[in-house]
Parts: C-alpha cells; structure tokens; sequence
C-alpha cells in the first residue's frame, strides 16, 4: 500500500520547509558510503535544494574497496564533494587511550569520527548535517549512537528499506546504488548475514506484524527492546525549581 511517488515528493517538500526554518540557504551535508541509504538521501536533498548546495563527504577508513560506489553517486548527482580519509585521526585515538579497546568500541570509533568529520564539513561550509538511517535499521539498532545515527535532519528514519529502494529509483539513481548489498566494512559479512533475517522479512514485520519464522520474530524484539534507548532522547535530571509567575 505504500505509495513511493507520494512519499517522495512529500520527503523533498518536508527538507525543503526544514531548511526554510533552520538554515535558509544552508547547504546540506551527506556522509557518502557508497551505499543505498546516504544515495537516496543525497538525491533527496538535490532534488530539494539544488545540487549547488549538496555537499557530500566521503570518508574512508584506510582503503574502501568499494569507494567506486560513493565516487559514482557524487559524479552522478554532479555534487560538490571531499575526500576525508579518517584512518589517521582512528589510529591517533586508539594509540591515545591507555588500554585495549573491546571490539565494540573499535566498531564504533570509525563512525563517530566520521560524524566528527561531518560536523566540521558542515560548521565550515554553512551546512546541516544529513541522517541517513531507515527505519529498519533502526528498529534493530543496527547504527551508532553519535555515530552514523546523529544528524540535523533525518528524511527517511520512517522508511523501511524496502520503501527507500523505490524512491531510489524514482530519483533515476543507477541500480547499483539501490540495489547495492549491504556489508558492514569489518568483516566482509553483509548486513543481513550479521542481523539473521533479511530486510525483507524484516520489512513485513515492521510493517504488517507477520513473520513465520518464531526464532526470527523473537531476536527482532529482543533487539528492538534493546535498541530503543538510541532512539530516545537523552534523560534529563528536572529539579522542579519554582520560578515566579
């Protein structure tokens, strides 16, 4: 039932009234991986502002085997881009701190150096800073809390995958983009290798409530309940104090 034209051209109407509101003649600044998510939001934001005020950031850790991808999306959109190459500045922490990190935190270095990077693209070229999360990973927490998970503005943290590959082709972007299998950079598996189900049924759950497979619908919960704190707001102490009327 999902009506993807309607949805884009609502998607590029609501960047457009953001930076309307906060950041008239700001330009927007998207992390480019390569992958489908950080293409289809890139595009949105061309298709909204303009492609002279898109700014994309490619960010490899070292080499990136497939940073084809991210230069293909860039030249695609005919977008003003960089080329930050984060290893040194990942390397440089992990000397600096005085023991061995856990494999987590080496997960996550690299995507909260690369929001690092953005924030200082963005504050350097009147930007705003573009999420580029779904839905779908985020309802299982497959993201980096002040990592790849932050942002200014977030257009399509209420999409699913499924969703957002039929706006990426509405966006004329090339099937190799949206179509692009995702793996997560660390250990060559794909994303759905990691997680244990498919996007796809993950989608349907999301969506409709129905999944066959009862082992794949409880590790689905579980990882929701876990992964809800990342989508909240951080929890503030409120003293109550008086003021006077």
């Amino acid at each position: 039932m999902f009506n993807a034209e309607k949805v884009k051209n609502e998607c590029v109407q609501w960047i457009r009234d953001f930076f309307e509101e906060n950041g008239k003649g700001c330009n927007a600044v998207v992390g480019i991986s390569g992958g489908k998510d950080s293409s289809i939001v890139a595009a949105l934001c061309v298709e909204a502002l303009g492609r002279d005020r898109v700014i994309g950031v490619l960010m490899p850790n070292g080499e990136q085997a497939d940073i084809d991808m991210a230069k293909l999306l860039v030249s695609h959109l005919g977008i003003k881009h960089y080329i930050v190459n984060i290893k040194d500045a990942v390397d440089g922490m992990i000397r600096a701190i005085p023991f061995e990190l856990q494999t987590q935190s080496m997960t996550n270095l690299p995507p909260r150096i690369r929001m690092a990077t953005l924030y200082a693209v963005s504050q350097s070229n009147n930007g705003r800073v573009a999420n580029t999360c779904n839905l779908s990973e985020d309802w299982v927490g497959y993201s980096t809390r002040y990592g790849d998970a932050a942002g200014d503005f977030s257009p399509c943290s209420h999409l699913t995958v499924q969703e957002m590959k039929q706006i990426g082709r509405l966006l004329g972007l090339p099937d190799v983009l949206v179509d692009k299998v995702p793996i997560d950079g660390l250990c060559g598996k794909t994303d759905e290798d990691n997680l244990g189900f498919t996007y796809a049924e993950l989608d349907r759950y999301i969506r409709s409530g129905e999944i066959e497979d009862l082992d794949k619908k409880a590790k689905i919960d579980r990882m929701h309940r876990m992964n809800l704190f990342k989508l909240q707001l951080m929890p503030a102490f409120d003293p109550q104090i008086p003021t006077k009327a």
